[in-house]
């Protein structure tokens, strides 16, 4: 049952950073002019307005129940990029706002475990330990998740990035990643197994003081 518990607070932890990644997007593009997602009823932190049948709840339980892997996605925020105030940018700023979301969300309660009393690695005192694990585990996922989605890999919001900073390098890579199909979802889960948990290791004990 305890294991049983476990995997459905996991499954909860990633897909409500999930839905704050995807109301950053909307958030963004709404305060840049476009109310391109509050008009779809995506402008809320509801998670049922962001699932995606097989993408948030088939695939990710089926796996998590069967190999605990988690793999998964929710329902993208539609915007309109001709709705945006910013012409430059505007494109780059809302790809940017999902990852930096769930940033914002590590460095906060990344801080509460790093400064407040109980919850030093060191302390001999454990009665915390139990909140303390969750804590990290809210933590940890929303840096992977972030780093994750900063990949310079379609359909990830680092490619939309990349192509705003790197409009005419990205062109072509971009033209290549179309011409491989699903090539650029394979590499980017290959990056996600064998690179980002490190990557997320070191900016999880940057932010709190305390290994992973």
């Amino acid at each position: 049952m305890d294991e049983v518990l476990s995997k459905i607070f996991v499954y909860l932890v990633i897909v409500f950073a999930a839905v704050f990644h995807e109301y950053g997007h909307g958030f963004m593009a709404y305060e840049l002019g476009d109310d391109t997602a509050k008009r779809h009823g995506r402008l809320t932190l509801n998670p049922l307005a962001h699932l995606d049948a097989l993408g948030t709840v088939f695939i990710p339980l089926f796996l998590l129940f069967t190999s605990g892997t988690f793999i998964g996605w929710a329902k993208p925020v539609p915007y309109n990029p001709y709705f945006l105030r910013d012409k430059k940018y505007g494109s780059l700023k809302v790809a940017l706002a999902g990852p930096l979301v769930n940033l914002a969300i590590a460095l906060f309660l990344g801080l509460i475990l790093r400064f407040s009393i109980g919850y030093s690695q060191s302390s001999p005192d454990r009665i915390l330990e139990p909140m303390t694990e969750l804590l990290s585990f809210v933590v940890y996922v929303n840096i992977f998740l972030a780093l994750f989605n900063l990949l310079p890999v379609p359909p990830l919001d680092g490619s939309k990035i990349f192509i705003d900073l790197f409009p005419r390098q990205s062109a072509k890579i971009w033209r290549w990643f179309e011409g491989t199909g699903f090539f650029g979802i394979f590499l980017a889960l290959f990056i996600a197994m064998f690179f980002l948990p490190t990557a997320a290791h070191y900016v999880f004990y940057f932010i709190t003081g305390r290994t992973f």
